[in-house]
């Protein structure tokens, strides 16, 4: 087939062969795979698509395996091996992963959501994809609403900052936002203090309760 990616890199951390790789191989496409999270290196000046299981990796509370917050940002990230009921979808689509392919799933399907998304196309349910879109242009029409003094609030948000209120909200604790973003607990704290500052917030309890406000406009400026 024919295909703008230059290689299909898969983070295959269980003693079972890769499965999916001899398919995507079997339909013209490049493969490497790699057995541990280490060994795994960014070429970004390569057109790769990189491929994790879930099965066999350090999985946030969401169960999405830790190490694809620090990949989405870079290269485009697809999970396989995934578990029905694992995983939370709507975080996963949200967090910039291209599609899931299931354990379970039929292997013509498995072959239909590889060739979508090295077409650039999102391999998720429908239903869910219509139910971010209609969120988003809910957003979308709201944001002119934003009074003044809180649009000035959020310029003073970092990128940073703003991400760590999604995962507050989310229910994180500080050291799973450490381990998500590679950081240290102690930085995570001074974020946290910055954030309560500038969003006039005294405690974790206050702060879920402005982000549940102005969750929407977090999001599209972040």
């Amino acid at each position: 087939m024919s295909s703008n990616i230059d290689e299909l890199v898969f983070l295959h951390q269980i003693a079972a062969p890769c499965h999916l790789a001899i398919l995507a191989e079997s339909i013209g496409l490049k493969t490497r795979i790699v057995k541990h999270a280490a060994e795994l290196e960014l070429d970004k000046n390569a057109n790769n698509f990189y491929l994790i299981s879930q099965k066999g990796a350090a999985l946030d509370a969401k169960g999405i395996p830790l190490l694809v917050s620090r990949l989405v940002n870079h290269v485009p990230v697809a999970l396989y091996q995934v578990e029905r009921g694992s995983l939370d979808q709507e975080s996963a689509l949200l967090l910039g992963v291209r599609g899931l392919l299931y354990s379970d799933q039929r292997m013509d399907l498995m072959l239909t959501g590889l060739r979508k998304m090295v077409s650039d196309e999102l391999w998720y349910d429908r239903p869910l994809i219509s139910k971010i879109f209609r969120r988003l242009v809910k957003q979308l029409d709201t944001n002119t609403e934003l009074p003044e003094e809180t649009e000035a609030m959020m310029q003073r948000l970092t990128n940073r900052e703003r991400t760590i209120i999604q995962l507050v909200s989310s229910g994180a604790r500080n050291k799973e936002i450490a381990q998500r973003l590679c950081i240290s607990e102690h930085t995570v704290k001074a974020h946290v203090s910055s954030i309560f500052r500038k969003t006039e917030s005294r405690n974790r309890v206050e702060l879920l309760r402005w982000a549940q406000t102005y969750q929407s406009h977090c999001e599209l400026v972040s």
